[in-house]
């Protein structure tokens, strides 16, 4: 039999393949990682993990691409210049003790991440509130589920996610709200679609027509941050039309007094309508289809929570669900999909600011059962600073020391200018990272090696609390070293050397499972009854399995009365338009890039997708702005501004903008969307409002624009007002635009044998640069002429040597461009899927997957398909 670590080698091709689980989104599937070399790995879905099922989406597929060396930090750094490991710890933990000496435990702070394994992140919040004595550790999870976390409190009384994604398997209806699932959970979306053949219903509730509202049976394009009027109407709307769970509301939930008059006042259907801005008969076709499912899961991301009304839009969905018994059963569930690979499991051990540990708050009793299970001296005493309040704190001087651990606030912090300086300003910065030259990095006094995915050894929760192990397939490189052996050598040298005795992650999460159970007595559903046993073998072996089981059948919540909490709230007033910011800035992620793309900016293949940020814009706005298609403008807010590539899409609503939140001062010089938002956050979770910020947009002129090949990494950055890295097979490419002298630009090319050609007509310019006949480098400009595609010349790259059509931009007779990427899993463009679905007579999607695959691998470019197939049947007709 085989072990659960390892498969048998794929049809006796090479070694058996190590079980692990993929390093982005909080599906979790699980992997089957197949060592080819040194530094590389074939990836395939696990056949056997509940989460995928075999299933890959296209950042999972191509993980193989990520597991170079190329910009990894492997040396500590004091400064400038590398340390040992010895002298960079002393230092961190002499500068942390010093500052608890003198100002007070509360004046240091730890921000950490999602990307941290369950072992990672206990070490760091026993260091910071049990033994440190604050709890100003918080985590990027604050940035994206922190209001679900708090809505599950307020109306559970544990934040306890009462879903699993066989719930998706057998409900009628699917409602998605605040969710472009086919981009940013593939996985999930190819459940849903599954679902929907077999006849559920796709209800999708969005103000932008993504790829995923393309493919539903109704899209509601509500106006932003109305969701709880939408919400509070069906609640009112089912009240009426008598599906309410009359028996369930009277035994297993409590509703406050003049919570029905309150939802009864002002939520009649036209109200609601007119308030979300929607036609009413959309409206009530979604009412109508609610209230006829009795098996409905609502699944709710970043457009839900991330909003200054976040947890009370979390909350009216619970609402919804609890009135009508759509809860604890088979297809009738509230569903958060959280964003992280390990969100969840930061939660469960308390790396929010908000949480003790173990589902544990800070009461009394709570305070003094983990501290006695620590043994530790005095614990913190309250919650601590939330991400934005605990970077506020910095910039003021009241954080005096920071450790960052595996995150780039510098860049995905609201108001990243502002972080910029308090990061500057900060007496003493750590910065523990897989990468050398990140944003955040630059402000570092001290910065740390860490494991990179593939070297990690750990556990993870996934969405749906399914804890898989995550395995190491490469030997530490350089002098990396894991997290958490770095904070608990520091937690050593800070005087606390029994208490974080740990040789290896088995220790640490068999102290995780104990304190999970320690006097738990059924009083907090998470726990992990029977999983530390088995010695280092049994947690080398562990199989994925979900805790809690199948959460509330029995209609007990773990409140003190047993009862679930019906939450008040109300639809905030939406303000109107401001003057000098008349427009609503929307921000999210892309199907192929994730955060801010030191992982996925390595894979060529993921590059190509969506290879600049792009502001997305309603024509009307566009044309009463004068804003161009492929164009550039600038995005301004009370925060900041930045430039980004314009798409023109009737997929936005007029006077809203979308932009993506992935590129860096290290990849771009513009799409720097960090620097847009406002620093403001919902009161109760502390989750900032990402989704909603008053902008202005206005085009840019440019005199020129043209490209850049590189085979290796260019000394300098393009010094132009438009560049745009991309990874390319064999090299990197540039998008640019200027108004200035391009010849600038000439300072970029290496030296070698220069071949040029000029037109000055239309301010055309294209130089190859060749170092032995092959191509090194190569810069193509034009004013008012067309610059060729960049396939062919990407391809050259590789070449030994160069083809003498160099400056033609494409090979000698009529070579196709295959246009943009819309299938990565098979890096198939635009053209080429036309060509087949004319040339093959290709009538739907399935029939494109049959004649060249597109579609069947992770499915998120489906909708893409499918609108290609109906806009060819259009102009055949």
């Amino acid at each position: 039999m085989t072990a659960p670590f390892s498969t048998p080698a794929h049809e006796g091709k090479g070694p058996p393949a190590i079980r692990t689980t993929c390093a982005y989104c909080g599906v979790g599937c699980g992997l089957s990682a197949a060592i080819t070399g040194e530094r590389s790995v074939t990836i395939e879905g696990d056949p056997d993990h509940p989460a995928n099922r075999g299933k890959l989406c296209s950042k999972g597929t191509h993980l193989g691409e990520t597991v170079g060396l190329k910009g990894r930090l492997l040396h500590p750094t004091i400064g400038a210049k590398s340390a040992t490991w010895d002298k960079a710890l002393d230092l961190v933990a002499r500068r942390f003790r010093e500052t608890i000496a003198q100002h007070g435990p509360n004046s240091v702070a730890f921000y950490v991440s999602g990307q941290l394994l369950t072992e990672d992140y206990y070490v760091a919040n026993k260091l910071m509130k049990g033994f440190i004595g604050s709890a100003n550790i918080d985590t990027n999870s604050r940035l994206c589920m922190s209001s679900a976390v708090a809505g599950h409190i307020r109306a559970f009384g544990e934040d306890v996610v009462p879903a699993s994604y066989a719930d998706i398997d057998t409900a009628d209806l699917i409602v998605l709200i605040g969710s472009n699932t086919a981009w940013c959970h593939p996985i999930v979306y190819q459940r849903i679609r599954a679902r929907c053949e077999a006849g559920a219903k796709l209800v999708v509730i969005d103000p932008r027509r993504t790829e995923t509202a393309e493919e539903a049976d109704l899209h509601l394009a509500l106006r932003p941050g109305t969701d709880v009027a939408l919400m509070n109407g069906a609640l009112a709307w089912c009240r009426d039309a008598g599906v309410f769970d009359a028996r369930f509301l009277t035994d297993h939930v409590a509703a406050p007094e003049g919570f029905w008059e309150a939802v009864s006042d002002g939520h009649d259907l036209w109200s609601v309508a007119r308030t979300c801005d929607v036609p009413a008969a959309d409206l009530k076709r979604f009412y109508e289809l609610f209230a006829a499912n009795p098996r409905t899961v609502t699944l709710f991301s970043q457009g839900i929570n991330q909003s200054l009304a976040g947890t009370d839009q979390v909350n009216a969905i619970l609402n919804l669900h609890l009135a009508t018994g759509r809860i604890g059963k088979p297809g009738a569930a509230p569903f958060s999909i959280t964003g992280q690979p390990n969100a969840m499991g930061g939660r469960e051990v308390g790396g929010l600011a908000t949480t003790l540990a173990a589902h544990m708050d800070f009461a009394p009793e709570n305070r003094m059962l983990v501290q006695r299970f620590w043994s530790s001296p005095p614990i913190a005493e309250k919650p601590g600073l939330k991400a934005v309040d605990l970077f506020r704190a910095v910039g003021e001087g009241r954080i005096k020391a920071l450790w960052i651990m595996a995150t780039n606030p510098a860049v995905s912090m609201p108001d990243a200018g502002r972080v910029r300086e308090a990061l500057a300003a900060c007496p003493f910065v750590v910065v523990s990272d897989v990468m050398a030259d990140t944003d955040t990095g630059a402000f570092a006094h001290v910065r740390l090696p860490a494991a990179a995915w593939g070297e990690k050894d750990g556990t993870v929760t996934n969405s749906e609390r399914m804890i898989s192990r995550q395995r190491a397939l490469f030997p530490l490189p350089g002098e990396a070293k894991p997290d958490w052996w770095i904070i608990k050598e520091v937690a050593r040298r800070m005087g606390w050397k029994s208490a974080f005795a740990y040789d290896r992650p088995a220790d640490i999460w068999r102290e995780h499972v104990r304190l999970a159970n320690y006097q738990n007595n059924g009083t907090r559903l998470f726990a992990l009854p029977g999983q530390g046993g088995g010695g280092n073998a049994g947690y080398d072996e562990m199989a994925p399995f979900r805790w809690g089981g199948t959460p509330f059948t029995d209609g007990r919540f773990p409140t003190p009365d047993g009862r679930a909490r019906l939450v008040p709230v109300a639809q905030k007033p939406l303000a109107p338009p401001l003057t000098h910011w008349p427009m609503t800035l929307n921000t999210g992620r892309y199907r192929d890039h994730w955060h801010t793309m030191t992982r996925t900016g390595l894979a060529p293949k993921l590059a190509r997708h969506r290879a600049e940020p792009l502001v997305e814009v309603h024509p009307d706005d566009a044309k009463r702005l004068g804003i161009a298609d492929g164009g550039l403008a600038r995005v301004a807010t009370p925060q900041g501004d930045s430039i980004y590539r314009v798409s023109i899409t009737t997929g936005q609503r007029p006077g809203e903008l979308f932009v993506p939140i992935h590129w860096t001062d290290r990849t771009s010089s513009g799409g720097r969307t960090g620097l847009l938002p406002r620093p403001l956050a919902d009161a109760i979770s502390g989750q900032p409002g990402f989704k909603a910020t008053p902008a202005v947009i206005a085009p840019i002129a440019t005199r020129w624009r043209g490209f850049a090949l590189f085979a290796d990494e260019p000394k300098r950055s393009p010094d132009c007002l438009w560049a745009t890295r991309v990874t390319v097979p064999a090299g990197s490419l540039f998008e640019l635009a200027g108004d200035g002298d391009p010849a600038a630009l000439d300072a970029i090319l290496p030296g070698g044998e220069r071949i040029e050609a000029v037109d000055a007509a239309r301010g055309t310019r294209r130089v190859a640069v060749l170092a032995n006949g092959r191509l090194i480098a190569a810069l193509l400009l034009t004013e008012s002429g067309e610059v060729p595609g960049r396939d062919w010349l990407i391809a050259q790259l590789a070449e030994p040597q160069a083809a003498p059509t160099l400056l033609a931009g494409r090979a000698p007779g009529v070579s196709a461009d295959r246009g943009p990427i819309i299938c990565t899993c098979f890096d198939l463009g635009l053209r080429t899927i036309l060509a087949a679905i004319r040339d093959q007579h290709l009538a739907d999607v399935v029939a494109i997957g049959a004649a060249i695959g597109a579609g069947t691998n992770c499915g998120s470019c489906r909708p893409a398909l499918a609108r290609l197939i109906a806009e060819e049947t259009t102009d055949a007709a």
